[in-house]
């Protein structure tokens, strides 16, 4: 783990629980799956690292040890981290069933808010109804949510997935239909400046192979904290 407060922590502890101990349980929502069994954060103040509760003293060790002898940790943020040392490792003890890698954001003090982004409450919920549906049952629990209405419909939506007292993660969804266009930087902003307005930190994370998502962080001028790896 780090030694500070920081970001990455603001960020780990948004995405999971944790317990007594500073080690990850579950993903950070009412039903959620068991969190990775290995958290590596790549920063620019060096690497931080958390285990899964379950994860075996011995293997704790080596991992580490892989960490401090792993020296393209020092590396540029803008690049995944590689999984193999720490991939054999985790499979000795167990398969290792999923690797995901990619970067994590912060917001620059500017925000360039679009007018035409609106919040949406359980008051407006219909207009998620013809085009994002499956984000309804989402209303009361991820807030604050932010839509691009075009014809009376939200086409893109940006509502806090993840949460704590500290920060908020970023959930970003487009209509098939609508992407492309710049509606996801639309509603971005505006999500993290509400988020802003209620005291807590918007971040932003995604994959490497997110494309489209990081070509949102990219136009927004989005600062690059941290590399994630984990495995489960």
């Amino acid at each position: 783990m780090p030694r500070d407060p920081s970001l990455i922590q603001a960020h780990v502890e948004a995405l999971y629980t944790l317990d007594a101990a500073g080690d990850l349980v579950r993903v950070n929502d009412p039903d959620g799956a068991p969190a990775p069994r290995f958290f590596l954060g790549r920063t620019a103040d060096g690497p931080a690292w958390w285990f899964r509760h379950d994860v075996e003293q011995d293997t704790r060790r080596e991992l580490v040890a892989a960490i401090r002898a792993d020296s393209s940790l020092g590396g540029a943020l803008d690049t995944p981290t590689h999984p193999a040392p720490y991939d054999a490792i985790l499979a000795r003890t167990q398969p290792v069933e999923r690797m995901w890698s990619g970067p994590a954001f912060s917001f620059p003090e500017e925000l360039d808010v679009s007018s035409d982004a609106i919040p949406v409450t359980e008051a407006n919920a219909s207009v998620l109804e013809a085009k994002l549906g499956a984000w309804l049952g989402d209303v009361p629990f991820c807030q604050p949510m932010t839509a691009l209405p075009v014809g009376g419909h939200a086409v893109s939506i940006c509502a806090s997935v993840r949460r704590t007292s500290v920060a908020h993660e970023a959930g970003v969804d487009t209509h098939p239909a609508h992407r492309r266009h710049g509606c996801a930087a639309q509603v971005v902003p505006a999500w993290a400046r509400a988020v802003r307005q209620m005291g807590r930190i918007p971040l932003y994370s995604t994959s490497w192979q997110n494309e489209a998502s990081r070509a949102v962080a990219r136009k927004l001028g989005l600062i690059c904290f941290a590399s994630d790896l984990h495995f489960t």
